[in-house]
């Protein structure tokens, strides 16, 4: 069963009762449930949103990601079970005991469908690929010849139409905030993913940085940041240059989790397509296979 991502942009008050999440909307007058065990991320996204202890905690014994948004819609925190597993203590030291070598070819693999997949989305977008796919045949173990990077340069010059003069820039003009924004839904969803398979998001097999508690998330979701892009260039297609966030472009970002990908010739959606990638991270961690799993775009 795919889990529900719940949005709240307005003023509200959230309890629990008999396991549902009950929504008092003072705004329109109404109060609305929702089971928690169908929630699987929770974007809180109004200065004027209050919620129980109670419900916090069951949410997170659920696996719930919560993610808490700034004045400015940006999302700023996340909170996440600390017990996903029920042999999170066993999991946890094959993550911490994995070998240099291993991480290496872990990190190769993910960079090779990192490329493929940005690749598939210039063809998709009517722009040559030639050179991405040549890439991806070109990535050594460890990425030695940072591959990733080379591929970065040639795919955001070409990804978005001409006349938005495109840069990457996390800061930058849009389409960089639904970039920002779609990047941390998936986000999210992989961290809470790992988490549910006894891993610890914060050591990563390539990024490495004392100040970032979601490595492995960073690490893991890098071939899946194509499908974000897509998203946002059917937005561009959609609205030319008027590229602030509007409620109906947020809509499309948190359906992310829902869009059907391909994994192995089987289509589903990319919510689940993550769980099936952090569970075989944790097979590769305890010596079953060297293999990931990766959709294809």
């Amino acid at each position: 069963m795919i889990k529900r991502t719940l949005y709240f942009g307005n003023p509200a008050y959230l309890k629990t009762l008999n396991e549902q999440l009950v929504m008092e909307l003072p705004g329109i007058g109404e109060t609305k449930q929702a089971p928690i065990e169908d929630i699987g991320i929770l974007v809180l996204d109004h200065q004027q949103i209050t919620l129980t202890q109670a419900l916090l905690s069951k949410l997170l014994a659920n696996n719930t990601a919560v993610i808490t948004c700034d004045a400015a819609h940006h999302p700023t925190g996340m909170l996440l079970n600390l017990d996903g597993h029920s042999l999170q203590s066993q999991k946890h030291q094959a993550q911490l005991e994995a070998s240099l070598p291993l991480k290496k070819q872990l990190w190769q693999q993910t960079v090779v469908a990192k490329i493929q997949n940005q690749a598939s989305l210039l063809i998709q977008e009517r722009e040559e690929a030639k050179y991405l796919y040549k890439l991806a045949e070109d990535v050594k173990s460890g990425d030695t010849d940072n591959c990733e990077a080379q591929a970065a340069v040639y795919y955001w010059k070409r990804v978005f139409p001409s006349f938005l003069e495109f840069k990457r820039e996390r800061y930058g003009p849009p389409p960089n905030n639904l970039l920002n924004y779609g990047y941390s839904i998936l986000r999210a969803l992989v961290a809470r993913s790992l988490v549910a398979s006894g891993m610890l998001p914060t050591f990563g097999i390539h990024h490495r940085n004392q100040y970032n508690s979601y490595c492995l998330a960073d690490d893991i979701m890098e071939p899946y940041r194509a499908f974000v892009d897509k998203t946002v260039c059917d937005i561009v297609r959609m609205n030319g240059k008027f590229l602030e966030m509007t409620p109906k472009m947020k809509a499309a970002l948190l359906s992310i989790p829902a869009m059907d990908v391909q994994m192995g010739g089987q289509k589903s959606p990319l919510m689940n397509a993550v769980q099936r990638t952090t569970a075989s991270l944790a097979k590769c961690f305890e010596g079953h296979t060297r293999k990931l799993l990766y959709p294809e775009l």
